[in-house]
């Protein structure tokens, strides 16, 4: 089934802005089938570096290759050849005043990693594709990131969760491919692109040394336990066994590799109140971390130590994967102060206007639950919006503390519904 993505619009009104656009993120994510798209509506070559002849040529001679190719074009596969980058410069800097020269896409974000040094400032708009929201899912089209900024939650009564339900969206996760299959042919899926695409591409495309495997896949399925909690990198080390410098450039792999994200902490620098400086964990995809778990039945993961963390993990994914054609720009971290008091989420405007998120699976909620709220709202002070929690429920229900008007908000709002 193809699905109709949000972020196209957005891609093609940068092709008219800039001369290069990347698309990077999660391999299977659809990216290809995404720039083939594209490239057929705005009548862009398009080639792949899955083409091993093609690929061989561009190692060979990245200059001769891009003269013998039509402008524009798609380079698919980008990551295999970072070789071209200097060829490609080369070609930006004599384009004058022409746009939408390149579509690159790639599965690791090469711009960001030790594979290049050589940037394309002022040339090159970066933006990134993940698995499915829920809202391509549902065909919807509301941007849950401008709701939230806007505030504009409607008193309708929505779908509730109850825990089976909420299990199941977990173990789906977003990826095109994985989300249509039964569930034991998604558990084969899964097995398939930790071992085909995730254990390999980090070799090939990171160049890892040693006796790497066993490493990393002790230190995903670690990961995977982790989610919604914060990073310590030596306690992460001597639970494996494993020297605590290659733990955290394992990690930092991964993230270019969008297998994992860390959340920084939300720091004002004017405040009195200390906060603790680490980062927090996430997934990118849920049914991946939840079939790195084990987790594969709905029974066994809504009663796991591992279901809270992975329902806040949904929450953040699928407001990212709003984040890139949202109207506004936007930051993501975490809070957590030296008195313990703290938050799930924290949303930045590009004015620094905040807005809190606490997330919740139960089906139920009571004052007490917006702590975490009230002490980010004391500390972000005249920075903050306002406050929502979400949680399994069926109602939009406002709650007054402090002077403040917090909401607690359906998880099922992320479906597009009102």
């Amino acid at each position: 089934m193809l699905y109709r993505r949000h972020i196209k619009e957005r891609i093609i009104e940068l092709l008219r802005d800039f001369r290069i656009v990347y698309l990077t993120g999660p391999r299977q994510a659809g990216k290809s089938t995404l720039v083939r798209e594209i490239a057929t509506e705005l009548e862009l070559g398009y080639y792949t570096f899955d083409d091993t002849a093609l690929l061989a040529s561009a190692q060979s001679d990245p200059r001769g290759l891009l003269a013998s190719l039509r402008r524009p074009l798609v380079l698919d596969e980008f990551q295999m050849a970072p070789g071209l980058i200097s060829a490609i410069k080369m070609i930006s800097d004599s384009a004058a005043g022409e746009k939408g020269l390149f579509l690159l896409t790639g599965s690791s974000d090469i711009f960001r990693s030790a594979q290049t040094q050589e940037a394309l400032p002022g040339h090159m708009a970066r933006i990134e594709l993940y698995p499915l929201s829920h809202t391509e899912r549902h065909g919807q089209r509301c941007n849950q990131i401008d709701r939230l900024l806007a505030g504009s939650f409607d008193n309708a009564t929505l779908q509730p969760l109850d825990r089976v339900t909420m299990a199941e969206i977990l173990m789906e996760g977003g990826y095109p491919e994985a989300i249509a299959k039964s569930s034991r042919s998604r558990s084969a899926w899964f097995a398939s692109y930790a071992e085909g695409r995730l254990l390999k591409d980090f070799e090939t495309m990171h160049q890892v040394k040693g006796d790497y495997h066993g490493k990393l896949s002790a230190l995903i399925r670690n990961l995977a336990g982790m989610t919604g909690n914060l990073i310590k990198y030596a306690n992460i080390a001597n639970d494996l066994a494993q020297d605590d410098k290659t733990v955290k450039r394992y990690m930092e792999i991964l993230e270019l590799m969008f297998i994992i994200h860390r959340l920084d902490p939300y720091v004002r620098n004017s405040a009195k109140r200390a906060v603790v400086g680490m980062p927090k964990l996430h997934f990118v995809d849920t049914g991946l971390a939840c079939w790195l778990l084990g987790l594969k039945q709905a029974e066994t993961l809504h009663t796991s130590q591992f279901f809270g963390g992975l329902v806040e993990n949904f929450v953040y994914a699928e407001l990212l994967k709003h984040a890139a054609w949202a109207e506004e720009e936007v930051n993501f971290y975490h809070f957590r102060d030296t008195a313990k008091h703290e938050l799930d989420l924290v949303i930045e405007r590009s004015d620094g206007k905040v807005v809190g998120v606490e997330v919740k699976a139960s089906m139920t909620v009571k004052t007490e639950d917006f702590s975490g709220l009230t002490s980010f709202a004391d500390y972000a002070g005249e920075k903050f919006l306002h406050g929502i929690l979400f949680y399994s429920g069926d109602k939009v229900l406002p709650f007054r503390i402090q002077n403040v008007t917090y909401r607690a908000v359906p998880i099922s709002t992320l479906f597009g519904a009102s």
